[in-house]
């Protein structure tokens, strides 16, 4: 089954052999593509034109992805499109490393096209609105999941696809202990190449954005496995 024809795909990718199977496949399953070589291109990309996801590689001939991804993260604009880095690098440190800079999903090289299909779709959909539309606010925290907004007390907070979902989890069950093994199977809906290790990731990541409000202290870490958003220990 294809997707539609507006699910816009940006490809960075500096190895012309790997762009044109990127171009080939995810052209046949019906997405539309710009791809670029250089970190300035896809800057100019993202500038003029809207897409539903954004794939890197790691080493680019001017710039790092990792440098690309971080300032998609700062600018308003961008900051929630989703991200995969593809890339040779294929260590723990450095897919930790990429997820930390902000991407949603890390995929070594080399990879099967069916996994990297299968990603694309669900790091798409896991963009996409929750289906609990209802606004949910705890202490000043405001999360709407229809218009994909946060804020704290009216200041708009910058968060990634996967640290808005991480988010909403919580707050739809505020003070109760969310095990890692739950967040997998509903912010990532089970899929099988996220470990402890990337939901642990993924709420350092979002801590980190609630630091400046002094709200990172409401996420306490749970000995045996989980999370609980707390209240009563909540900003200052």
């Amino acid at each position: 089954m294809q997707v539609a024809e507006t699910e816009r795909v940006l490809v960075v990718e500096d190895d012309a052999a790997i762009r044109e199977l990127l171009r080939i496949n995810l052209s046949h399953a019906g997405y539309s593509l710009r791809l670029c070589e250089r970190v300035d291109e896809a800057r100019a990309l993202l500038g003029r034109e809207t897409f539903h996801l954004a794939m890197l590689d790691w080493m680019l001939p001017d710039e790092s992805g990792i440098e690309l991804i971080q300032s998609i993260r700062r600018q308003p604009e961008t900051m929630r499109l989703p991200i995969i880095m593809l890339t040779a690098r294929n260590q723990e440190a450095d897919r930790i490393a990429g997820l930390e800079a902000g991407a949603d999903d890390y995929l070594s090289k080399p990879f099967s096209m069916a996994e990297l299909i299968a990603r694309v779709k669900a790091v798409i959909r896991r963009a996409q609105p929750d289906i609990a539309r209802e606004r949910l606010e705890l202490d000043g925290l405001c999360l709407e999941p229809e218009a994909l907004r946060v804020s704290i007390h009216g200041s708009t907070l910058l968060l990634s696809p996967t640290e808005f979902r991480l988010l909403h989890c919580f707050m739809r069950r505020v003070d109760r202990m969310i095990m890692r093994s739950q967040l997998i199977a509903e912010v990532w809906e089970h899929q099988p190449y996220i470990d402890e290790r990337t939901v642990d990731v993924h709420v350092r990541r979002l801590r980190l954005a609630l630091k400046p409000f002094g709200y990172d202290r409401l996420i306490e870490t749970v000995r045996g496995g989980g999370y609980r958003l707390a209240p009563h220990v909540g900003a200052l």
